[in-house]
């Protein structure tokens, strides 16, 4: 008994231990995580399944259809009652048995199946089918679009996550110098050594630091539930990202390494996707002309009818009496006057032309501007992580000095606040420098794929 009450107390407190383990996320588990939970993934994939489900209704115009359909009518009354007296026909007087004939019969079966197969569209289903295929790649285009803004967004929530870790650490030792500084002049003052109004001042300059201690995690908590939100993770996982803002050197990411030197070499790499979706509405629309033009000339369908009828005296049908219909024939179909409805549909096609044309050109330019704003993004970014490298150094140390010099008592507590707030701009700086460095990397990096105009 006693050896199970104390596996049970083990047991009981392991759990929570076990449960508040963090989550170590380094950027590529984020990304995979938030693909595979992402909505605007699941609509992009849908879009694709459309696409194809298009192509397939297209082309099922190329086979035959053929349709059933089977029919019941009972006869309360005819104009035919009575006509035909004779059940039977007599060789004698030549009389004929119309008993079978579908007039005035009091019950009628009829089955039939017809079949229509189109010999000759004038273009229009090599058209469709043309559509549909350049459907199915622009809907592939758009599911890149939509992963490449994914990717761009979790990219941004997570360094803004980082970025907000570092900040609030950066408040919390701003707070913790400034109670050091406050106690140690209490100290003096409780000595002798110096007056109230130090003691006062060092008070208020420390509980100054506690609004920004509390931005700052109030701030981090607004981060990491985004960064949860794209994720899909509950907030009570406690979670540990896997990355250094205040490293001496700042590597790539990973999943962007080997975009961005593609796209910073070559200028038509940006926005290909964006583009080549561009390229295919105006391929589309002029199918479209095509498709309008097609409905002016004729159509050859053949079509072929297959009947069997059956008139039975009683309710059931009496299958040993069925009758067939069978016709096979061509059909054509021209449009003469429809109230100039193909002159206007024309038109209206003619002017989705126009204006997929101009949405391409449109395109091309805003792609080539926003490619070079981005890449000056990125020379700017790293030009201003490289300016802070050397500030984080020489803040600490003349801190330490300010330090020494107040401990010693040759120094200002205003020398000493002016060192710690110089501090904490460089550590603050420092880390915004490399959140938007790392940000500017993977944007040029995905801008094959990113739509015109997408942040």
């Amino acid at each position: 008994m006693r050896t199970l009450l104390a596996t049970l107390l083990v047991m009981s407190t392991a759990g929570p231990l076990l449960a508040q383990a963090p989550l170590v996320l380094t950027l590529d588990d984020a990304l995979r995580r938030a693909e595979a939970s992402s909505e605007s993934m699941t609509i992009a994939g849908a879009g694709q399944s459309r696409a194809h489900a298009d192509l397939g209704r297209v082309d099922s115009q190329r086979y035959p259809q053929i349709s059933f359909a089977g029919t019941y009518d009972r006869t309360i009354a005819s104009e035919f009652s009575g006509v035909f007296d004779n059940n039977g026909s007599d060789s004698d007087t030549g009389s004929t048995d119309f008993s079978n004939l579908p007039f005035g019969q009091a019950n009628a079966y009829r089955f039939s199946f017809s079949l229509t197969h189109s010999l000759y569209t004038a273009g229009r289903t090599t058209a469709q089918l043309d559509q549909a295929a350049a459907g199915i790649r622009s809907a592939e285009l758009g599911t890149a679009a939509a992963r490449a803004v994914l990717q761009l967004n979790v990219t941004r929530a997570y360094y803004d996550a980082a970025l907000s870790d570092r900040l609030l650490a950066i408040a919390l030792s701003g707070y913790e110098q400034a109670d050091a500084a406050y106690q140690l002049t209490k100290q003096s003052y409780d000595a002798g050594r110096l007056p109230e109004f130090e003691v006062l001042r060092a008070q208020v300059q420390r509980d100054n630091q506690r609004p920004t201690t509390i931005r700052a995690r109030a701030n981090r908590d607004t981060a990491y539930l985004r960064l949860r939100q794209f994720l899909d993770l509950p907030t009570e996982v406690p979670l540990q990202l896997d990355v250094d803002l205040e490293a001496a050197t700042l590597a790539t990411p990973g999943p962007f390494a080997a975009a961005l030197d593609d796209v910073q070499q070559s200028t038509a790499v940006a926005f290909r996707a964006a583009i080549e979706q561009a390229q295919l509405a105006v391929r589309i629309r002029e199918l479209g002309v095509a498709i309008v033009d097609s409905a002016k000339k004729p159509t050859v369908n053949l079509v072929s009818s297959y009947g069997l009828t059956n008139y039975p005296k009683a309710l059931y049908p009496d299958l040993g009496k069925l009758r067939n219909n069978w016709t096979v024939g061509v059909q054509v179909t021209m449009p003469v006057f429809r109230g100039f409805l193909m002159r206007h549909e024309e038109r209206a096609a003619r002017a989705d032309v126009t204006e997929a044309e101009a949405r391409l050109k449109q395109a091309r330019e805003f792609g080539q501007l926003q490619r070079t704003t981005a890449l000056q993004d990125l020379d700017a970014a790293r030009a201003a992580w490289d300016a802070t490298a050397g500030t984080i150094a020489q803040a600490t140390r003349a801190y330490e000095i300010a330090e020494l010099r107040f401990r010693e008592g040759i120094s200002t507590q205003l020398e000493l606040s002016d060192s710690r707030l110089a501090l904490q701009s460089a550590q603050a700086n420092r880390a915004q420098a490399a959140r938007d460095l790392q940000l500017a990397r993977a944007r040029v990096a995905l801008l094959p794929n990113l739509p015109i105009g997408g942040n």
